[in-house]
């Protein structure tokens, strides 16, 4: 039989109570976290929502998310045959399931910006 990795994906929306998701993903030595999220939207489930840019490492830090209670990037961050709790960051504000708005508050478009 072949190795599994078991993700716990804690999923929701800013404003409505988060649940977990459990998903078993194929593992072979090597992969990232990001690739089993991967895996699960092209295999089992579509909407689950992630954000990155790059699969070849760069650290364009748009994966960071927290495994086990630390926060990682997704695309670095090597996928274990065990079971792994995923969440989006604690410190930032909700989009939905494992996407955080990352982008600093300068560098945010606000309505008042939109407007001009």
């Amino acid at each position: 039989m072949s190795a599994i990795a078991q993700l716990r994906i804690t999923r929701g929306t800013q404003g409505e109570a988060s649940r977990v998701e459990i998903h078993e993903v194929p593992f072979e030595p090597g992969q990232s976290v990001l690739d089993a999220l991967r895996w699960i939207r092209a295999h089992r489930d579509p909407s689950l929502a992630i954000r990155y840019s790059c699969t070849s490492a760069n650290t364009c830090k748009e994966c960071m998310v927290s495994v086990d209670g630390k926060t990682v990037y997704a695309c670095t961050a090597r996928l274990e045959a065990r079971e792994m709790n995923v969440a989006p960051l604690p410190n930032k504000r909700l989009i939905r399931d494992l996407v955080t708005e990352i982008a600093p508050p300068d560098e945010r478009l606000g309505r008042e910006q939109e407007s001009r």
